[in-house]
């Protein structure tokens, strides 16, 4: 590596004297930090140019003279200086995030065009305006083509083909998770992300670098804000609320603090089941960051430190009473009564800290060390017993007994019972290194562990009385005291060509788990061309393998026991992209559309019970997943954002013992649409509005137990649309307060009767039904907020 640092200085010197003159300068954003990978390009001769390196700093060959230089960079927007002259080798270019003349195409998921990492961007702002039950960060994802969820009540998402445990979620480079024992999602929380705390958001649905973890379908890397100025917010509404506030309070010291409260009774009372609600959830999370430099150091933020704490609490509290469920067809309509006794608990407390130092050794060489833990305990108290009718349903209007029961199909009883308990203690350790070969040359590597200790006690059974017989559905009862560990590391390597049409990353990935004993190599590539075309224009490739060793859910079957010898499931992506901004009523937009496959080997079969994941716990099974994403953002209505998506997948799965060849997956959710729609009244920018509409085809279902059955029939589609308007009023006079926010949201505005789930039943003729349990239904909620 030396020998080739040294060839690569020479080779650089030589061209530099080989040339006439030089400019050189430095790019950064308002607050001083450097910007990477801008564009810089002579107005006059556009196949020249050149990008910014890590630290932001530029150098472009060129023959002595005065040139008009462009700079341009997605996310800061364009800008050009005229009548440079050659030989300047010390100004600096500051670019600001507002007003530039390609404004209009800084939208909400946009893409950081001049990178070759093929993350997502989104705007944080678009996570808070957006309307959704809770105000939910997750929400926005759903958005984004090729993410799906058919549940408004939980924060899971799942990622072309694959599930809720496939998604990695960082908070600046710090992992966080999801509750283990939640098996509804009425009785989750909120998301680990607070969306008044987010600065910046980064999303790979694949294909992403060797330096992000090990999952098999997305990641998610979030960056809380680092405030300048005093700035928060205090909101208020039917389904809770939240307050945040920030500041500097020295040149070396910034805060971040971060409260919410979810009250979802409201909502949970639109439920077919009648009973008493008492959920509350709330959490706290403070984020601050320390510059540690030296007041004599001339490098900018040299020693950086961000310190992350937060604690969740949840308490969830259902004492239902009864149900009434009407299913069927136009021809033949049914209807379930149930009454129920008992009640439904579940409680949870997680708290996570984490540190990231960042130091800087010199102007090429970087270091982080990423340090975190996570204690959670839950407890899941059950004890619900239902008695239930079914009968066929009068639909003739001109009947005396309409919509009356008339034949009775069967009666029964059903009773559930849990006693579950689980502790969890997780550590992560990292060490991340970047050197600047060049400034066309990154390489970048890092050492990683991660300890995993969980101690699980399942109690747990349920039965049916269904026309006259008894069975016993499930029946766990079984202790588990895991301790895994696993060693990670990865390099690679990113090079640019110096007039930056080509980018390429290359690198590779390793991990051992000791539970099995198994150590995976995951090699990674990534190419982009960027032509130089009138419509700027980008095309990339990805290719990589990606593996995800059993964490915990992986390992129990579905009997509940521990299966040894469960190994890492495998995936090899293969992504290709296009992006391109072309103008429309004189305004520009940005077209996105990816086409992907992924094939996956020693895969682990899994059902999906509501939010929980049952999986088999046996790696027999290879599937497969294809499709295509397209997306289009831009101003619709000038001065606003809105974006649509269309998502289209298949993905199948062949489990060696059945014989059955390739099925669909329980998320094979053919169809995906979405969109988000933001306007304002002409004459009146402080009237918006603000639409979010979800459409998704029906995911596989099938009876349980029914090996020979499992995902034969399709689901109901689920859709959805959710609309906002807002008032803002200007505090000119008041000490405090700058701007004040009212607010109404109408959730489900079509009152969608969508369907999360299927109970099974049989009747007196021996035939299986499927009930469907629906949910929420249409509410109105109202919001207050006062920024300060």
């Amino acid at each position: 590596m030396r020998t080739l640092v040294l060839l690569l200085s020479f080779f650089t010197s030589f061209l530099v004297a080989a040339q006439q003159d030089i400019i050189q300068g430095r790019i950064v954003d308002e607050n001083g930090e450097p910007i990477p990978a801008v564009n810089v390009i002579i107005k006059s001769d556009r196949s020249k140019g050149t990008i910014s390196n890590i630290d932001g700093y530029f150098s472009l060959e060129i023959a002595t003279g005065t040139y008009d230089l462009i700079f341009s960079h997605v996310q800061y927007g364009t800008y050009e200086l005229t009548d440079i002259p050659t030989g300047v080798s010390d100004f600096i270019v500051t670019l600001s995030p507002n007003a530039t003349q390609l404004e209009d195409v800084k939208v909400e998921g946009q893409r950081e065009r001049d990178a070759i990492d093929p993350a997502m961007k989104i705007d944080a702002k678009s996570a808070r305006n957006l309307p959704s039950a809770f105000g939910d960060f997750s929400k926005v994802l759903l958005t984004l083509p090729g993410v799906a969820a058919n549940n408004e009540l939980s924060s899971a998402y799942n990622v072309r083909g694959g599930n809720f445990d496939e998604n990695l979620v960082y908070v600046n480079d710090i992992p966080v998770y999801r509750p283990f024992l939640a098996n509804a999602g009425r009785q989750e929380g909120l998301s680990f992300i607070n969306p008044d705390m987010v600065g910046d958001i980064n999303f790979y649905a694949g294909g992403w670098e060797s330096k992000y973890g090990d999952k098999l379908s997305s990641s998610l890397n979030i960056d809380y804000k680092e405030p300048e100025s005093l700035e928060g917010q205090l909101n208020f509404g039917l389904l809770g609320g939240s307050a945040y506030i920030g500041d500097r309070i020295s040149e070396d010291v910034q805060y971040l603090f971060g409260a919410r409260h979810r009250d979802s009774r409201y909502l949970l009372n639109t439920l077919e089941t009648d009973g008493q609600y008492l959920p509350s959830y709330t959490d706290a999370q403070a984020f601050f960051t320390f510059d540690l430099t030296g007041k004599n150091s001339k490098q900018y933020s040299r020693t950086k430190l961000n310190w992350l704490l937060a604690y969740g609490r949840n308490r969830y509290l259902t004492l239902p009473i009864s149900q009434t469920t009407e299913f069927g067809s136009v021809s033949q309509n049914l209807r379930i009564q149930t009454a129920f006794e008992g009640r439904e608990q579940l409680d949870y407390d997680t708290y996570q800290s984490g540190i990231n130092l960042s130091h800087r050794w010199s102007d090429r060489f970087l270091s982080r060390w990423i340090v975190s833990g996570v204690y959670t305990s839950e407890r899941e108290n059950y004890n619900v017993e239902g008695a239930y009718r079914i009968c066929d349903v009068d639909n003739n209007p001109g009947s005396n007994s309409f919509n009356d029961c008339v034949v009775i199909r069967g009666v029964g009883r059903n009773f559930e019972y849990g006693r579950n308990r689980l502790e969890a203690k997780i550590y992560n350790a990292e060490w991340r290194n970047e050197y600047l070969i060049s400034d066309w040359s990154i390489l970048e590597a890092g050492f990683g562990y991660n300890k995993n200790i969980i101690d699980d006690e399942l109690n747990e059974y349920a039965f049916l009385d269904s026309a006259g017989f008894v069975n016993l559905n499930e029946s766990t009862f079984n202790e588990l005291n895991l301790s895994t560990g696993i060693i990670t590391a990865y390099a690679q390597s990113t090079v640019f060509t110096r007039d930056s049409l080509h980018a390429f990353n290359f690198g590779i990935r390793v991990n051992h788990m000791d539970y099995n004993n198994e150590t995976l190599f995951s090699p990674r590539f990534i190419y982009r061309l960027k032509p130089r075309w009138e419509n700027e224009t980008s095309f990339r490739l990805s290719v990589g393998k990606y593996s995800q060793p059993p964490f915990y859910r992986e390992l129990r079957n579905l009997e509940g026991d521990i299966q040894e010898g469960v190994e890492a499931q495998r995936s090899i992506h293969v992504i290709g992209a296009m992006e391109r901004i072309f103008n429309w009523w004189q305004r520009p937009f940005l077209f996105t559309t990816e086409v992907y496959y992924k094939s996956l080997s020693n895969v682990i079969p899994y059902d999906i019970d509501n939010v929980r994941l049952r999986y088999f716990a046996n790696n027999n099974a290879d599937a497969y997943a294809y499709g295509f994403d397209f997306r289009i953002n831009g101003e619709f209505i000038p001065g606003t954002q809105s974006w649509f998506s269309l998502g289209i997948l298949n993905t199948k799965e062949d489990i060696a013992e059945d014989d059955k060849g390739f099925i669909r997956r329980p998320t094979d959710q053919r169809i995906n649409l979405a969109f988000y729609f933001e306007d304002h009244l002409p004459n009146d920018p402080t009237m918006r509005v603000y639409v979010n509409s979800v459409f998704g085809s029906g995911y596989p279902l099938g009876p349980p137990n029914e090996i020979n059955a499992r995902n034969i029939f399709s689901g109901d589609e689920y859709y959805r649309v959710d609309i906002g308007a807002s008032k803002s009023f200007e505090l000119l006079n008041h000490k405090y307060l700058k701007t004040l926010w009212l607010r109404a949201e109408v959730l489900n505005v079509l009152g969608a009767d969508n369907t999360l789930s299927y109970s099974w039943i049989q009747d007196v003729t021996g035939a299986q039904l499927a009930i469907p349990n629906s949910l929420s239904a249409r509410f109105l909620n109202f919001k207050i907020a006062a920024d300060f």
